[in-house]
């Protein structure tokens, strides 16, 4: 299949509108656990769209770039959704090779 420019952009950015939707209907999945099984997690997703927006020039800063994802302040996410990791993610976490 052959896709122009503009499709091929118009579909990645309907995937990634749905990961994040996903994602923020989720909110019993934790950070450390997308990060153990895949290797990427919510900050991530931030942290890209961020340097995507840096890249273009594009003001954007990380506090807003996280609201993007998440859909609320992340201080507010945290409050509301993320629990302590338990020591067997904590494990997990540190025995795995985090690259992003």
């Amino acid at each position: 299949m052959t896709l122009d420019e503009r499709t091929r952009t118009e579909l990645e950015a309907a995937v990634l509108r749905r990961l994040v939707e996903h994602l923020r209907g989720r909110t019993d999945v934790q950070n450390i656990d997308l990060m153990n099984l895949a290797g990427f997690c919510r900050n991530c997703l931030s942290n890209w769209m961020k340097d995507a927006a840096d890249a273009k020039g594009i003001a954007m800063s990380k506090d807003e770039s996280r609201e993007a994802i998440y859909g609320m302040p992340y201080e507010t996410w945290k409050a509301k959704y993320q629990n302590e990791a338990t020591p067997e993610q904590r494990a997990a976490f540190d025995k795995g090779q985090h690259r992003h």
